[in-house]
């Protein structure tokens, strides 16, 4: 299935230079002693540090004399049936454990609300580092192309995964991805509505009379860039995969087109490095970067405007969410009015994707 209405979109944590939390929002000693049951080999009292980054789903470093975790839950308060569906993330970590798209190992999952009220799982903690910004900085030109290569090639090992083999066929429905996107972001942009943008409106309206055949079924990460991976501490490789919130059986053409809307946006519209220096950074062209994806995944047929624009129309309706929930004084993000404003931005590169 698709999940409920995604988090606010953030740049990713800076694993080295967590927050210290002054007062976490939960029962810590309910979570350690749970956890110590749990847990084989846990020992020690644990240290709660808040990672820095407005998720929707709070995470913190929870490290013990014998373990260096990482706790996730679902936030306090009422929360839609659907959303911050964090044994869903622990489900889809746990499934591909052994295969090879890296993942952290998973530790535990608590569903029972008479530990803390509310959901939560920890994983193991994978050093590495974490980039917010898609033009990487403090790298070297060439480990930049080897990074952003390795981005393509763990993305065709996740649409390679044999899903129902690995124990997901209810995970997601097979085929019709894409008529339920635009139907599901045609729903939510009626319901956060509260201006006329013009070029949203077109969208829609191209998208459903250019509809691509859409038979394909692999995992779909639905967040896959840049930021929400974790790369080796000195070497330009993948050694971990994060945030998988929004993950569900999809169409893999639909991840592909999302990872590359960083050379399809400014570097001040969330992701974007279209007007960076690219060749003096060493990183790829799009060109480039697609078409290393598509050498080890053969199979998925060509990238087309349709799924550049549907991601974008997806991100166009997801910031003017982020908008409406600000206006109202419900948005979490410090920065969530001027995030906001993007929405129209992002429509009006969906445009440019499709007239090009």
């Amino acid at each position: 299935m698709e999940t409920g209405f995604p988090a606010p979109p953030r740049p990713a944590p800076e694993m080295s230079s967590p927050d210290v939390a002054p007062a976490p929002d939960f029962d810590l000693a309910a979570v350690d002693a749970y956890l110590h049951g749990v847990v084989p080999g846990l020992a020690g009292a644990p240290t709660l540090e808040r990672i820095a980054g407005g998720q929707s789903n709070p995470t913190y470093f929870l490290t013990y004399p014998s373990h260096s975790t990482v706790l996730r839950m679902q936030p306090k308060g009422p929360i839609l049936p659907s959303a911050h569906a964090v044994d869903r993330e622990h489900r889809i970590m746990a499934a591909l454990a052994g295969s090879d798209v890296p993942v952290p190992r998973m530790l535990a999952l608590c569903s029972d609300p008479a530990v803390i009220g509310r959901q939560f799982y920890v994983m193991e903690r994978v050093p590495g580092r974490i980039f917010s910004d898609c033009s990487l900085p403090g790298v070297e030109p060439a480990e930049r192309r080897a990074m952003y290569f390795a981005m393509a090639e763990t993305l065709a090992r996740l649409h390679r995964v044999d899903w129902a083999a690995a124990g997901l066929a209810d995970f997601g429905r097979a085929g019709g991805y894409f008529s339920r996107q635009i139907a599901r972001w045609t729903r939510q942009w009626e319901a956060a509505r509260t201006r006329d943008i013009p070029a949203i409106d077109q969208l829609i309206g191209w998208l459903q009379q250019h509809l691509p055949e859409d038979r394909q079924t692999t995992i779909s990460h639905g967040d896959f860039r840049i930021g929400n991976l974790i790369f080796h501490p000195t070497e330009p490789r993948v050694v971990a995969v994060l945030d998988w919130e929004l993950s569900t059986l999809g169409h893999p053409l639909a991840d592909l087109a999302y990872s590359t809307l960083g050379w399809r946006l400014n570097s001040d519209e969330y992701m974007g490095m279209r007007d960076l220096d690219l060749p003096a950074l060493g990183i790829p062209t799009e060109t480039a970067y697609v078409a290393h994806y598509q050498r080890l995944a053969p199979d998925f047929g060509p990238l087309l405007p349709f799924h550049t624009a549907l991601s974008l129309f997806r991100l166009a309706v997801i910031f003017e969410g982020i908008a409406v929930r600000a206006s109202r004084g419900q948005a979490s993000a410090q920065n969530a009015a001027e995030v906001g404003r993007l929405s129209a931005v992002f429509a009006r590169r969906a445009l440019e994707a499709i007239d090009a």
